[in-house]
Formats: C-alpha cells, structure tokens, sequence
C-alpha cells in the first residue's frame, strides 16, 4: 500500500511526457528483450567458464561434455570420418549461429541509437507547446501550458537518454561476448582437429 504513491507518481510523471512516451517505453521493452535473449544465450552456454582442460577432456570422451559446450563437441565428432568433416561442421556452427548474434547485435544498436533521437522529438515537441503558451499572453492559463511544454521536454530528453547511456554499455560488453564466443568456437576446434589427428596416427 505504500508503494501505490509513488507508483502513481512515477505514472503521473511519465504520462506528463505526453505521446511521445509510448513509443519511447516500447523501443525500451524491445531493446530490453533484445538483450535478455543475448545474456541468456551466453549465460546457458557457459563459454567463458569452460578451460581449456575441461575442452580437452570433454573432446577426448564426448559423453562428458557438459551443457551447450557438449553438444557443440559431440556434433562436431558424430560420424566424421577426416579434419575436413570436422572444419565443415565448425563452419556450419558458425554459420548457424553468427550471424543471429550479429542481427541482434545490430537490432540492440538501432534500438538504443533510437532512444534519445525519440527523446529529442519529444524535446521539440514540447518546446513548441511551450512558444505556443508564450505566444498567448501572460495568462494563468498561459502560465500552466508553458510549464507543461517545459515539463515534456525534459521528461522526454531524460527518458532517452536513461535508456541510451546504459544501452551502449550493454552493447559493448554484448560484443565482446560475440568476439569471446567466436575465440573459443576457434580453440575448440583446434582441440578438436588435434584429437582427431593423434587418434588417427596413434
């Protein structure tokens, strides 16, 4: 019960943003699930907490192999017969893969580049509300439609730029995700042709 002020007032505050606050709260729900569906990409991969020991073991007896990693390892083993066949599948998995993380990447971007560009509509929009109460007179009317202008642009310009600051940061660790998870489809490979190659002189 306590908290229903101040979830009115934030709502109160928002709304006073006018139009432009609808699609500024849906680009952040998008953004918002854009990232979420990257974090939880890596998170149940687990690459960045798998050594280069476990991939050995792991590639050594397949059916210890663990999580996505696993499946990633018995894929590249089931049935191949010579290191091309093991290049293919690796290339395929890049191909599969990549490609989505890039366009979500990308979707990330536009959508957090887009935030403070809707935040500066909504400033112009409520810089004209105001010039448009100035040009009335010095009415208490006029007084309260030059406020209002002035509130909408600055709520506007507030919310853009909350969800853009934190958006690029996000964007930047997501990358280096991408550039982390493309390293290790990199050395994993490499393991992988190296057991293969000994087992076939051994």
């Amino acid at each position: 019960m306590k908290d229903k002020p101040y979830l009115d007032q934030a709502i109160e505050i928002l709304s006073s943003g006018g139009w432009i606050m609808i699609p500024l709260f849906i680009l952040g729900l998008l953004a918002f699930y854009v990232a979420a569906r990257l974090f939880l990409f890596f998170l149940r991969g687990h690459f960045g907490k798998v050594s280069i020991e476990d991939c050995e073991q792991w590639v050594q007896d397949s059916d210890k192999a663990e999580g996505q990693v696993g499946e990633i390892i018995r894929y590249s083993q089931d049935g191949v017969e010579n290191l091309n066949d093991i290049q293919s599948r690796f290339s395929e998995i890049r191909t599969a893969e990549m490609p989505r993380l890039n366009q979500n990447i990308t979707m990330l971007t536009i959508l957090v580049n887009a935030a403070p560009l809707m935040g500066l509509l909504g400033t112009v929009l409520g810089m004209l509300t105001t010039f448009y109460g100035i040009s009335l007179g010095g009415s208490e009317s006029t007084t309260n439609i030059v406020a209002s202008g002035i509130h909408e642009a600055l709520i506007t310009t507030q919310m853009g730029l909350c969800l853009a600051i934190p958006g690029y940061f996000v964007i930047y660790f997501l990358r280096q995700k991408v550039i982390d998870y493309q390293s290790f489809l990199v050395r994993l490979e490499s393991i992988t042709l190296q057991q293969f190659s000994h087992k076939a002189t051994g």
